[in-house]
Formats: C-alpha cells, sequence, structure tokens
C-alpha cells in the first residue's frame, strides 16, 4: 500500500511522499506526470519525496509538474517542514525546527511565533555563472532578446538563483502580463541552460508588491516560494524598496526578509546574504495510490494499493 499526502502553500499544491526507510522507491517520469495531472491523477504543481539524510534531519527531492527534478521549492519546503514537524511533536517534547538536504542546499525550517512556516532558503546567488546564464553579464539588468518581450514592452530581467535560476521582471500591471504566452519563451530561451522560472512584478500604491509566476516545468502556479524569494531579493537590488517586503501571489501572501551584507554592491563573491520566507501551510487530504498509479512507481509492489 503506498499513502501519500495531499497539502498546498498558497495554492501551490504538492503530492507529498514519505519514503524514509524506502530507498528503493522512486518516482519514475512517466509516473510524475501521470499522478501530477488533474484529470488522469491526484493533481500537483509538484511531487515531493521525504527521504532518510545523513546531513540532515530528512532529505527532500523534488519533481517538478513534467517530471524534472527541482533544486528548490519554497513552498514545498514550508510543506513538509510543517508535516514532519507536526509527527515529531507528538514524540518529543518540542520540535519546532527541522532541517532539510535538498539538491539545492541544506535549508532550515522552523515554526515561526504566529504558527506560520520559515524557511531559510539559503544565500541568493547573483554572480551570471551561478543562474546560470550561457554568457557572462550583469545580472541586475539582463536583456532577454526575446522579440515578444520587447513588443510587450517589458523590460530587462534581473536574474538570480535560489536554488534554482529566476527571472523577475517589473512591470507597471502584471494583471496585463500574457504569462501564459510569454513564460514558455523565457522558460526555454538560449540564455538560461538550465532553463527559468519567470516572474513578472508591479509595486502597488500602498507601497506592496504584486507578483505572477511561471514556473520551470510546471506552468503558471497560483504561488512560488522559491520565485517570491527572488522577487525579494530583486526588490532590493534594484533599490525599489527594503530588504523586507510582504509578497502576494494569486493565492496569497508571504513575508521576505533578505538578510543582505551591508554593503550589496559588494558582490564579487555572486553569494549574497541568507532569504527567510514565512507563510502559511495547508493539509488537504491522505490516502492511498491505486493499483493503477502505484504500478508506475519504481521500487514498489503496488499490488496491495486500494
Amino acid at each position: 500500500m503506498i499513502e501519500f499526502l495531499k497539502m498546498h502553500g498558497l495554492g501551490n499544491d504538492f503530492i507529498i511522499f514519505d519514503w524514509r526507510g524506502r530507498p528503493q522507491m522512486n518516482v519514475p517520469e512517466v509516473a510524475a506526470r501521470r499522478l501530477a495531472d488533474r484529470r488522469l491523477g491526484i493533481g500537483c504543481d509538484q511531487i515531493l519525496i521525504i527521504r532518510d539524510s545523513d546531513r540532515a534531519d530528512i532529505r527532500m527531492d523534488i519533481l517538478n509538474h513534467d517530471g524534472s527534478p527541482s533544486g528548490a521549492c519554497g513552498n514545498g519546503t514550508r510543506c513538509v517542514a510543517d508535516l514532519v514537524m507536526a509527527a515529531s511533536a507528538q514524540t518529543f517534547t518540542k520540535a519546532d525546527q527541522l532541517t532539510i538536504e535538498t539538491d539545492g542546499g541544506l535549508l532550515r525550517a522552523w515554526r515561526a511565533d504566529n504558527g506560520e512556516i520559515a524557511v531559510d532558503m539559503g544565500p541568493a546567488k547573483t554572480d551570471w555563472h551561478q543562474v546560470p546564464l550561457c554568457r557572462e553579464i550583469d545580472t541586475l539588468e539582463v536583456p532577454l532578446d526575446i522579440p515578444e518581450f520587447e513588443a510587450a514592452g517589458l523590460g530587462h530581467a534581473t536574474c538570480h538563483s535560489l536554488g534554482n535560476p529566476h527571472a523577475v521582471i517589473f512591470v507597471e500591471d502584471v494583471e496585463s502580463v500574457d504569462l501564459a504566452r510569454l513564460g514558455p519563451l523565457a522558460e526555454h530561451s538560449p540564455l538560461f541552460p538550465e532553463r527559468v522560472n519567470l516572474s513578472v512584478v508591479s509595486q502597488m500604491k500602498d507601497g506592496a508588491f504584486r507578483m505572477r509566476v511561471w514556473e520551470r516545468g510546471v506552468g503558471i502556479t497560483m504561488a512560488c516560494g522559491s520565485g517570491a524569494c527572488a522577487v525579494g531579493v530583486a526588490i532590493a537590488r534594484r533599490g525599489f524598496g527594503g530588504s523586507s517586503n510582504r509578497i502576494t501571489m494569486d493565492g496569497g501572501s508571504v513575508q521576505i526578509d533578505w538578510e543582505q551584507p551591508e554593503d550589496v554592491s559588494q558582490e564579487a563573491s555572486g553569494d549574497q546574504g541568507h532569504v527567510i520566507m514565512t507563510g502559511p501551510v495547508a493539509h488537504v487530504a491522505r490516502g492511498t495510490l491505486s493499483n493503477d498509479l502505484a504500478s508506475l512507481l519504481a521500487g514498489g509492489d503496488g499490488g496491495d494499493s486500494s
């Protein structure tokens, strides 16, 4: 019997498998696509796999909607952290923090005073080869050289990595951007050898920031944690705000705090201060895979599922 959980962070939703003690279990690409399909499977933006780790409390593997791996998923990290900490609290008197190994590095998560989940997403990496870009260029203002972007009057992107590559474009009105058309063009641009997550951002009259996001390997999502972190860093790097900002997405808001160096212009190393994201998570369902879905997984018998 193969169990799963469904959770979301601001509408950015996940199928979660807790496979600690089951190292043989894997999700092949064909299985990931089927599971993530909202008509033929369970439906999700990403699949998260909790595993044992000899470097942290747990390891988390991340698969996109199309089955491709991802190095970071901020909302997913917060969901998994909440799940594991809540289970640990049943055994230990105090279990309000957690370390998580990912392909993007070691992350630290904890339960904030308001009950929301915070995660240290690690340092923002701002050098061109860390994003990565295909050539040396100032990542503060990157010309995308995509005719459709120029025709839409969109300016240069600010690029950096938060465990995965991000491009942030500031616009007058995010609602007017045809993200469904422009997102794939940016994602698959030769400029980004590992593809890219695209966020468009507007500053509102009250000073707050509104963003919409296209995630590589997924498409438009209601929220993107690492994308919100990238936006928070871009706001500070471009001088549009301070290092602490509330970012509002289609699914809701998160708090982004960039613990940046005193002199942000000194970016010779490209390895800038850590980014902290705090926001809510929600549990949706717990269940078992059908025989049909379980049979697509690698390392499981699938025969006992219902």
